[in-house]
């Protein structure tokens, strides 16, 4: 087995038939397709289904995936191993944060390590929950993951970073009980905005919302974190975002409140327990730094 036929199956996966996994391997189509097919002659399976112009990942390539992709991190653990002297000249950086951190902190963080090292380029995948996002890291498709605490994963490092405070988002003229306070109890009624069910910030207001007593009324049920603003703004109901976002929000006309009890989370990074790349090694160390 060649790790360039690893690349080539990857590809494949990845940009959906061989046409464009070739182009984006760099390679002739047919020097791909011959690549693969001595690969699975090797296996004794077939890792993808043809049928016309279509592909079809096999159980056999979706099983094979997973190695796949660590056997290629591993070998770039190697590579950029031997080429830390050049002091991070190049290279790639794969981070998968939620949501609801890539403003705070993950913004910061990513301005700041860029700035130090210019030359290498990050990319922040984004996943469809908290459990994704471990997954993700733990199969080698993101390095670096900037996560909810504690993780879902056990076999993951997880690095605390900070507690962050969720508050209130109300829309304008929305009159409080008392000034910038909003007490849990007081929920029961009011029509909220929310994440779905399994969503980092949803569960924790279903928490909260559970141990207050409180029947939740979900007012807008939406996957898309983007809108979140401009429905509050339109008065569609009250949602729940970190501090940092919040403040934004209230400088647009929201009334940002913070909840009684509070509500909080542990943000950190997660990490497989193997060695890190030069540059998730970078991010990692200015991360700890900065929360100091």
């Amino acid at each position: 087995m060649e790790l360039r036929q690893v690349e080539y199956v990857l590809a494949v996966i990845d940009h959906g038939s061989f046409t464009a996994g070739a182009d984006a391997a760099g390679v002739a189509q047919p020097s791909l397709s011959e690549g693969i097919r001595r690969l699975e002659s090797e296996l004794g399976v077939r890792l993808f289904d043809r049928v016309g112009r279509a592909v079809k990942v096999t159980d056999a390539g979706r099983a094979f995936e997973g190695p796949a992709r660590r056997m290629i991190r591993e070998r770039a653990v190697a590579l950029d191993a031997v080429g830390a002297v050049r002091n991070l000249d190049t290279g790639t950086l794969d981070l998968v944060a939620l949501p609801t951190l890539a403003v705070d902190p993950l913004a910061s963080l990513v301005g700041r390590f860029r700035t130090l090292h210019p030359g290498v380029v990050v990319r922040v995948a984004e996943p469809e929950d908290a459990s994704a996002l471990a997954d993700r890291v733990a199969d080698g498709q993101s390095e670096v993951g900037l996560a909810e605490l504690p993780a879902r994963r056990d076999e993951l490092v997880a690095i605390a970073l900070a507690r962050q405070e969720i508050v209130a988002v109300c829309p304008p003229g929305t009159r409080l009980p008392a000034p910038g306070r909003l007490p849990v109890a007081r929920l029961a009624g009011m029509p909220l905005v929310a994440t779905p069910p399994g969503t980092s910030t949803r569960d924790l207001l279903d928490r909260a919302l559970a141990a207050a007593s409180v029947a939740p009324i979900v007012a807008v049920e939406i996957s898309q974190r983007e809108a979140i603003a401009p429905l509050v703004l339109s008065g569609a109901g009250t949602s729940f975002l970190p501090r940092s976002m919040a403040e934004t929000l209230g400088a647009q006309g929201a009334v940002v409140a913070r909840l009684v009890p509070a509500l909080t989370r542990t943000i950190g990074l997660l990490h497989r327990a193997h060695p890190l790349t030069p540059s998730a090694r970078a991010f990692v160390e200015l991360a700890r730094a900065r929360k100091h």
